[in-house]
């Protein structure tokens, strides 16, 4: 099967699906395009027991897709961006502090506590997995998701503010995490049985801050470029160039692509924006990467739940799957919720905002994607079912009830 094909199979399979959730089943767009594929992963995943030959057929075909790459070397750059292009920077400035904490040392905190946990848990079940390994999942699952979870926090009328933190926080924890997992992997490759600190830092350093740098240098050019001229045809053509190459030169030099893409975003959808793109600009542009983010989405979405297809459960899997799952919930709780009692000053959210937010924190595809590039061997097996149980947990259950569960708390 050549890349068109799978490209036809992936947008026929997202309209079909998002049609048959928005005509019966009504629910939120995503959440209802990750069940119905996860429903039919498990008819494929079914054909192992009455027809093994086009189980292994379907799963080869499924194969070359190779979904870690496609998300992580094409779909995350325009993803942030598009997602950074819409946020208002006034938003996010209000509740800068607590975004900050949250997405920088909550990411690092949560990725310490699960990696910890993981490896105590993993050891108890004699299914051990090495330290590495540990702190490399919590550096995977720590980044939420806000795309199947702002439309539900909409529609349940949450706090402006509560909004611009869920959404500056998965922006900005994506980046980081993906730099810490960066940092980590390099380590694993470099064969150590142990994390040199020192390397691991210098590598942090170059990711992050090299990244957000390269993202500010990126800004303001195509700012430049984009108020030298007046043709929205053109101006759409340079933000799609711009984030393509931009995101490629990000990762030839060793700098966070995700990072670079975010503020790049940032800058353009908000440094004087009316200066550089005239009113049918900004329509044209904005318009344009909606629509790329709905059916990005779209496939991201229908792409993960084919990951079941490719899990070969044993009990202790399972086990340690649920256990993830517990332990990623706890440890969400401790970075949301002990900050916010602690410093009150700097994290200004009542209880029931604090509780939208824990469980408003979704898994998404970057964590299954990173999971996937890992190299094979017993501990990689473990860690992407631990990832798919937490990743179906976090958008079938906690999808699905956080809208309840703000409307709720909103009436007290």
């Amino acid at each position: 099967m050549n890349i068109y094909l799978i490209l036809v199979a992936l947008i026929s399979l997202s309209a079909a699906f998002a049609y048959i959730n928005h005509r019966f089943i009504k629910m939120p767009f995503v959440i209802g395009l990750f069940f119905l594929s996860t429903i039919l992963s498990l008819v494929i995943l079914s054909e192992r027991w009455w027809d093994s030959g086009r189980y292994l057929e379907t799963r080869a075909y499924l194969a070359q897709i190779e979904l870690s790459n496609v998300i992580l070397d094409v779909m995350l750059g325009f993803l942030l961006f598009a997602g950074s292009l819409h946020t208002r920077w006034t938003d996010i400035r209000l509740q800068l502090r607590p975004i900050t904490f949250f997405a920088v040392l909550g990411v690092v905190f949560s990725t310490l506590l699960i990696g910890g946990a993981i490896f105590w848990v993993s050891g108890l079940l004699d299914a051990q997995i090495d330290l590495l390994h540990c702190f490399i999942f919590g550096a995977l699952i720590s980044p939420t998701d806000p795309i199947a979870v702002l439309g539900i926090l909409t529609k349940a009328n949450v706090s402006k503010k509560v909004e611009s933190t869920i959404v500056g926080e998965s922006l900005f924890n994506d980046g980081i995490g993906v730099v810490i997992f960066v940092a980590l992997f390099e380590t694993l490759k470099l064969g150590n049985d142990h994390i040199d600190f020192g390397h691991f830092g210098v590598l942090f350093l170059q990711e992050a801050v090299g990244g957000m740098l390269f993202g500010l240098a990126l800004g303001y050019a195509l700012h430049y470029l984009l108020k030298s001229i007046d043709n929205y045809e053109t101006e759409v053509l340079l933000t799609i160039a711009f984030v393509m190459s931009g995101y490629a030169l990000s990762n030839y030099f060793h700098l966070s692509g995700a990072l670079a893409m975010v503020v790049m975003g940032l800058l353009v959808g908000n440094y004087k924006r009316e200066a550089s793109m005239s009113d049918r600009t900004q329509e044209y542009v904005h318009k344009f990467w909606e629509l790329i983010d709905v059916i990005l989405n779209a496939v991201l979405f229908i792409s993960i739940g084919f990951v079941l297809v490719f899990i070969d459960f044993t009990t202790a899997h399972i086990l340690i799957g649920l256990l993830a799952v517990l332990v990623v919930l706890i440890a969400r709780v401790i970075v949301i919720w002990i900050p916010a009692l602690t410093f009150k000053r700097l994290i200004q959210f009542t209880n029931n905002e604090t509780k939208i937010i824990i469980w408003g924190g979704l898994r998404g595809g970057l964590s299954i994607a990173l999971v996937l590039s890992l190299p094979a061997g017993e501990a990689k097996d473990m860690l992407v079912i631990a990832t798919y149980f937490c990743v179906v947990f976090s958008i079938l259950l906690q999808g699905l009830t956080v809208g309840k569960l703000a409307k709720r708390l909103s009436e007290k």
